[in-house]
């Protein structure tokens, strides 16, 4: 089954008992058991349930992965990954992940007794460097957010596993459509499948998936002792969402690269990061790992202190948190996203206060351009 047909009708699609093409949403919080210690697979819907049993496969299937599990959000899903590890343990860590994960690093798992090193996982020569005695797992975004860097998931996962490391990848800016880190090397993917997954803004939840079945059996453990799962009504409609994802990414995509080459041609405009551009560092690598480029861009202008000037005046794209919806979104991710990193490994890592990040949307793209060019000549 090739991906974009697995995407309806892959993991478990449709109702076995009505056929139903829509698996049901099972609202419940408990099962009828026949006898003392005997249940048809369910038995209480923090430990399983069927509408987020057809979401959790369905992902497993979309990633290469033996099993997926399914949270409340992405940071849920990453905090269990996480958990997986011991305290003295030590993780390196991209130097421009989401805000979020840094801060559960930062001012959650720290407490913990976990450590971590900031790298720039685009280049492997600073793995290398980084790598301790206590090293357990390399975890990365590509394309990561907000500078849109690529990393060699190849490479690092092959450089991880002569390390004995655990690879993780959030792989939300790509989705599985684009990229499917499990085939690259990688051992365990996390989703915020609020973004693109979900992709209409309506739902807040979180996917993992793993093809070791040791790594399963240990995140299925953690997913029930800590119970932050996601519920029946928001597992059907990530599962909906994930229907239309190919026609949606591929709008994404066409729209992403337009404004992205309007932005490299305007005056006003320093630096575009878009790795669809062939002027992009790791384009040439992007292409070969990917199956496109994705709805997410970056960019400053010559005059940073025009960028809340900038905003304020579009009037298609909104400024909010979050991405992967339909509609486009504009945000400034030192400000919001970002905005628990501290200000001088934000800068250090490249994020500086008048970065503008744009999450494309499926609109005209001809409406989205000529709304940048109204707030950029002011």
């Amino acid at each position: 089954m090739r991906l974009q047909t697995k995407l309806i009708h892959g993991g478990i699609s449709e109702d076995a008992t009505t056929g139903a093409v829509s698996v049901p949403i099972y609202q419940t919080s408990t099962y009828r058991q026949e006898k003392v210690g005997q249940h048809k697979g369910y038995e209480y819907s923090r430990s399983g349930n069927p509408t987020r049993h057809a979401l959790e496969e369905l992902i497993a299937a979309l990633e290469g992965g033996v099993k997926g599990f399914a949270f409340a959000s992405g940071l849920a899903g990453i905090h269990a990954t996480l958990t997986l590890f011991k305290s003295g343990g030590h993780i390196l860590l991209g130097n421009d992940v989401y805000g979020g994960t840094f801060r559960l690093f930062s001012q959650v798992l720290s407490k913990t007794g976990l450590t971590y090193t900031l790298i720039d996982s685009s280049e492997s020569a600073q793995i290398q460097a980084a790598l301790q005695p206590n090293t357990k797992a390399l975890y990365l975004e590509t394309p990561s957010n907000p500078l849109l860097k690529i990393t060699d998931l190849k490479k690092c996962a092959a450089l991880a596993k002569e390390h004995g490391l655990v690879t993780i990848v959030d792989n939300t800016f790509a989705t599985p459509y684009l990229q499917n880190p499990l085939e690259l090397g990688a051992d365990i993917v996390v989703h915020s499948a609020t973004k693109y997954l979900g992709g209409h803004s309506d739902v807040v939840a979180g996917l993992v998936t793993t093809n070791s079945p040791k790594l399963a059996q240990e995140i299925g453990f953690l997913q029930n002792a800590i119970g932050g799962v996601l519920g029946p009504q928001d597992s059907w409609l990530i599962q909906r969402g994930i229907k239309t994802l190919a026609v949606r990414m591929q709008a994404h995509g066409k729209n992403a690269l337009g404004v992205a080459r309007f932005l490299q041609a305007h005056p006003k405009v320093d630096k575009v990061y878009y790795p669809g551009l062939e002027s992009h560092p790791h384009h040439a690598l992007a292409k070969s790992q990917m199956r496109g480029f994705g709805g997410m861009l970056s960019f400053t202008l010559k005059d940073e202190a025009q960028a809340a000037p900038f905003i304020e005046r579009l009037k298609i794209f909104t400024l909010a948190e979050s991405l992967g919806g339909v509609e486009s979104l504009v945000s400034v991710p030192a400000l919001m996203t970002h905005a628990c990193i501290p200000k001088e490994q934000r800068l250090k890592a490249g994020v500086s206060d008048g970065l503008v990040r744009l999450s494309v949307g499926i609109e005209d793209m001809e409406d989205l351009i000529e709304d940048l060019d109204q707030a950029l000549k002011g």
